[in-house]
């Protein structure tokens, strides 16, 4: 029997996870339904879904909350987890993307949109990794444990600058644009804006502390990771 893609609607508001499921059965795709987290949690121990719609907010812990204990479990952090939020401002956008998720839709959307951006993570190409390590300077990336160090001080990154990190540090001194970067970091992701990759260079910067200088932006054309600004 075929597998059909299961869909996790984390979405407190019956009406709309109710209107969503029923778009997703006539469409090929198998909904299943848990009004909080905790219950979505459930739901995930039992079978693991193959992509998850997480509404912003939801009694108890809201969706960023859930979206990073996810992202930082072994088990469900490749899972694409869409966003599905009323707020648009950038700063809960750049806010949700932070936490790991994989897209983000605005509420209201139309069901054409919802399907499109399901069907674009569910076929994107898996991003490239290296689990292998790799010093450039004093700066230190181990893929197999996830740390990063800089001058042997540990450094706190989120799950998606380590990732760009660790594509920069294995293809130091290429230029890469941001179309290129959101393919090989995020995978073959067609609705994600390349203003994404600005945020996440910005955060990685900073996280990088003195290190950060190491990633350039060369304009008209993207990002380099050069060593020769390695301190």
């Amino acid at each position: 029997m075929r597998h059909l893609p299961r869909v996790l609607i984390v979405e407190d508001e019956s009406s709309i996870a109710e209107l969503i499921s029923v778009n997703l059965r006539h469409n090929g795709l198998s909904p299943i339904w848990a009004e909080d987290g905790e219950s979505a949690q459930r739901e995930i121990d039992a079978v693991l879904p193959d992509v998850i719609l997480l509404d912003w907010m939801l009694p108890g812990q809201n969706g960023v909350v859930w979206a990073r204990k996810w992202r930082s479990d072994p088990r469900t952090k490749s899972v694409p987890i869409l966003m599905l939020t009323a707020k648009s401002e950038e700063h809960d956008k750049v806010s949700g993307l932070d936490a790991g998720a994989d897209d983000y839709i605005t509420k209201p959307f139309s069901t054409q949109e919802l399907l499109a951006r399901i069907r674009s993570v569910l076929r994107r190409r898996a991003p490239e990794q290296a689990d292998d390590s790799v010093t450039i300077g004093q700066l230190s990336l181990d893929g197999a444990t996830h740390r990063v160090t800089f001058a042997g001080n540990p450094l706190k990154l989120g799950p998606t600058e380590f990732k760009l990190l660790n594509f920069f540090m294995h293809h130091a001194e290429r230029v890469h644009s941001r179309a290129q970067l959101l393919d090989k970091v995020w995978g073959d992701h067609v609705f994600i804006e390349e203003r994404t990759v600005d945020v996440h260079v910005k955060r990685l910067r900073e996280a990088l502390g003195e290190a950060g200088a190491m990633v350039e932006t060369v304009r008209g054309a993207g990002y380099r990771f050069s060593k020769s600004s390695s301190a």
